[in-house]
């Protein structure tokens, strides 16, 4: 490493290391607020932590800093060009929204009372995610006086959603209404987590989303089944054949044109997957799973983080009391969802289940089928400028080779890539304890400066390799 990047990675890590104190205090008043966005008795509390976020980035030097309203929680946006004119467009995601809490769920203190013990700091949102979406403030200023710059290297955009916990049924619209001003050429999740404190990484994508309801219907009552059985066909044996039939004997998905498009796993991918310190029989104890299963010729990883799955969350019909009730009932339901990968069209998948479905019922078996609104699946390849920014700042900033992960989960990071035609890059530093809604959220300071670290040493990466790359 040449004595210039020396330079560079000492005066941030003096700069952070001497605001730490005031950072952490500040960060501790946000917390305090309880921005429960799925509660309405907190909707007050989700607006004066959008207020207190403005305030706090006006501090920080941001221009402009204001209140998105939605029909829903208000958002934040905030602004900060460059100086240079042809410098890359940066936009920062993350949500100021929280899981509910309580002290008698289990909390061994005061879920919105911030309190360290030891190296951790234990609140709610405390890496989920207002600690993950704070750290850029400390990041920029560290940027700011490591370089001699009175504005960042890049223009810097943030938007950070009050709705994320509920679901973010507003957040799209937001998107779509004010594209022109969040237009960016890259956009940087901050909601998201990296392998382990030992082992630093990026995430590069994760899983879209579509989800149903299959209604069946038979007769138009329960009947009895001594009378009818046999003769009449059972909506919840047809559910039951619906769900058998959805995968063949290697665990892949029987509906045509449903891997339509599916971008494949690369070798470099599958050997990068195969780096990471992955403990499958630890894997499976957490999952509380006495197995594993799915898709053949694909590890325990690739299935969860690249591979397309539909999956059964609910089945059922008919009697469900004690003891027993000789009936055919009149209707059964079931449950699906498809988790999606790059190059899957959400309605492509809708339309392939709508008309894949009929014809594995029985005549008399009447049915209808509702989508919930679908999530893209977003993916940013290994080799894209953006991306490898990201890796060098994180690299820089924990002084360890950075690997690579996704998230089989889905997120609104696709709404982002998909109306502002951006590549979505994931900086995170939230690892698995954290305990993400569950009780005593925590986040490991050490890893929490980290982040302002490589904040701090990112925007000037991009602007050095990146100037509106294609």
């Amino acid at each position: 490493m040449s004595q210039h990047v020396d330079n560079a990675v000492d005066a941030v890590r003096t700069y952070i290391a001497d605001h730490r104190t005031a950072f952490l205090d500040d960060l501790s008043a946000w917390l305090r607020i309880p921005s429960v966005s799925a509660q309405p008795d907190h909707a007050p509390d989700v607006r004066r932590s959008a207020d207190w976020l403005v305030a706090a980035l006006k501090d920080t030097g941001f221009p402009a800093a204001e209140v998105w309203d939605t029909p829903g929680a208000p958002a934040v946006y905030a602004e900060w060009p460059s100086d240079d004119p042809g410098a890359p467009t940066v936009l920062v995601y993350g949500h100021h929204d929280v899981q509910p809490a309580a002290r008698e769920d289990g909390w061994n203190s005061d879920p919105f009372e911030p309190v360290v013990r030891g190296n951790r700091l234990y609140a709610r949102g405390a890496a989920d995610d207002k600690g993950q979406v704070f750290f850029h403030t400390l990041g920029v200023r560290a940027h700011l006086a490591a370089t001699g710059r009175t504005s960042p290297a890049v223009h810097l955009k943030l938007l950070i959603e009050g709705e994320e916990e509920s679901g973010s049924p507003h957040f799209r619209e937001l998107v779509v209404r004010n594209a022109d001003r969040l237009a960016a050429d890259a956009v940087i999740v901050s909601d998201t987590g990296m392998w382990s404190e030992d082992t630093p990484t990026v995430c590069t994508g994760m899983r879209g989303l579509a989800e149903c309801e299959i209604r069946l219907h038979g007769p138009d009552q329960d009947i009895h089944s001594g009378s009818f059985g046999g003769a009449v066909p059972n909506p919840a044996t047809a559910a039951a054949r619906l769900v058998a039939a959805l995968h063949d004997e290697q665990g892949r998905v029987v509906i045509p044109g449903f891997y339509d498009g599916v971008v494949e796993l690369t070798d470099r991918e599958r050997e990068l997957f195969a780096r990471l310190p992955f403990d499958e029989e630890r894997w499976l104890s957490s999952a509380k799973s006495h197995g594993t299963g799915g898709e053949a010729g694909y590890s325990t990883l690739e299935r969860i983080w690249a591979r397309p799955t539909a999956e059964v969350n609910g089945i059922g019909g008919g009697y469900q009391g004690p003891g027993s009730k000789t009936i055919i009932p009149s209707s059964a339901m079931v449950k699906l969802s498809f988790r999606l990968v790059a190059g899957q069209d959400p309605a492509h998948v809708r339309d392939a289940v709508v008309a894949w479905v009929p014809g594995r019922l029985p005549e008399g078996v009447r049915h209808e089928i509702t989508f919930s609104p679908a999530t893209r699946p977003c993916l940013t390849p290994l080799d894209h400028p953006a991306l490898q920014s990201v890796v060098r700042a994180m690299g820089r900033a924990f002084d360890k080779p950075v690997l690579f992960t996704r998230e089989g989960g889905s997120g609104p990071a696709a709404d982002l890539q998909d109306v502002l035609d951006a590549p979505v890059l994931f900086l995170g530093i939230s690892v698995p304890s954290d305990g993400w809604h569950a009780p005593d959220e925590k986040v490991e300071l050490d890893l929490l400066l980290k982040g302002a670290e490589t904040s701090a040493h990112l925007w000037g990466d991009l602007a050095e390799h990146w100037r509106h790359a294609p």
